[in-house]
């Protein structure tokens, strides 16, 4: 289980290994207890589901979790992969790019 969860819901990631290595997307869900981020467009595979009173019967796009570790936060500045660092400012926390050191906002949920 990660100490910190340096990644946040909407912030745009790479992918750094696996069948989907350098596809860029938005993180949909953050998973901290089991150290796993959802994005768009990555990681899809093909759910078979049977027909339902609620649903119909079907073959359906699924975008499975990924490990963190597979993963680098892309800064919207220099538009290249960076490292996170928190920065203590007065009573908050902020989170910085370690490439330009430019300020990682995080993103408004919703």
């Amino acid at each position: 289980m990660p100490t910190k969860m340096r990644l946040a819901t909407g912030d745009t990631v790479v992918v750094l290994a696996g069948r989907d290595k350098g596809k860029r997307g938005k993180i949909k869900l953050v998973r901290t207890a089991a150290g796993k981020v959802e994005v768009e467009g990555v990681n899809v595979v093909k759910r078979h589901t049977k027909q339902t009173p609620k649903a119909k019967a079907g073959i359906l796009d699924k975008e499975l979790p990924l490990p963190i570790s597979k993963v680098m936060y892309v800064c919207p500045k220099c538009n290249l992969p960076a490292k996170i660092a928190f920065v203590v400012k007065g009573n908050a926390k902020e989170r910085v790019c370690r490439r330009c050191g430019e300020a990682a906002e995080r993103p408004v949920k919703g």
